[in-house]
């Protein structure tokens, strides 16, 4: 238990650059705070002192803002940043070195009992306001962008965007020596990507029907920023 809690500790020094000491995380960070009372609480559920485990686990959400059920399964090396919103279920099982960020949820689909919450491979990196429901599996290597919603199964080494979660493969996998994948800035625009091909499309077709391009609708600029009066602002 106590090599546990310390690998927590480093989890929040080795991917939170505003962190400058061990001793400022255990007594500041919520997130980790929200982890060691899960650890608590989960021993107490496995001893089957289950209603002593629901009264711990509630008085860590009350302190911490992070719901985390006891009877979940969570790897060592999770970090919760920031911490505020999260919400993991009783049959969620979080794998080793997991990044979560805000409003994250690892909810169910069902009413019914047995396994109905996500399975999280290593070293997946959730980010803020993301939701993973259902009991599905999320590979090792992932990264979940921010306010995606995942309702099927992700295979290793992907990136998942949009409502719902759209599944995208890396064209270099991610070794699992590499560090954290936080860069929220690489996440693909599938939509905007999309309308850009349909547009190159249709150039090429007034191209050969009209002998020129009609570039009267809207569309962004090779800087990708958009202008005209079609816009009220």
């Amino acid at each position: 238990m106590l090599d546990t809690l310390r690998s927590d500790v480093r989890a929040a020094r080795d991917r939170d650059p505003a962190a400058r000491s061990s001793i400022e995380i255990a007594i500041c960070y919520p997130g980790v705070h929200a982890v060691w009372g899960y650890r608590i609480s989960h021993v107490l559920w496995e001893k089957h002192h289950r209603l002593l485990a629901r009264a711990c686990s509630a008085l860590t959400r009350m302190l911490t803002g992070v719901d985390i059920h006891p009877g979940a399964v969570l790897g060592s090396g999770l970090f919760i940043d920031h911490a505020t919103g999260v919400v993991i279920g009783e049959t969620a099982e979080v794998g080793v070195d997991v990044t979560m960020y805000q409003g994250v949820t690892l909810g169910g689909t069902s009413l019914e009992r047995g396994k109905r919450h996500p399975t999280i491979g290593d070293r997946v990196t959730i980010g803020a306001g993301a939701k993973i429901l259902g009991p599905i599996t999320i590979g090792a290597d992932t990264r979940i962008g921010a306010n995606a919603v995942v309702v099927k199964q992700v295979p290793a080494n992907s990136v998942v965007v949009g409502v719902p979660g759209q599944i995208i493969a890396r064209s270099q996998p991610r070794p699992a020596s590499a560090g954290p994948d936080l860069d929220e800035t690489l996440l693909p625009d599938l939509v905007g990507t999309s309308l850009q091909s349909l547009l190159r499309r249709v150039d090429i077709l007034e191209m050969a029907v009209e002998g020129h391009a009609n570039r009267g609708d809207a569309r962004p600029s090779e800087t990708g920023v958009w202008s005209g009066e079609d816009f009220s602002i």
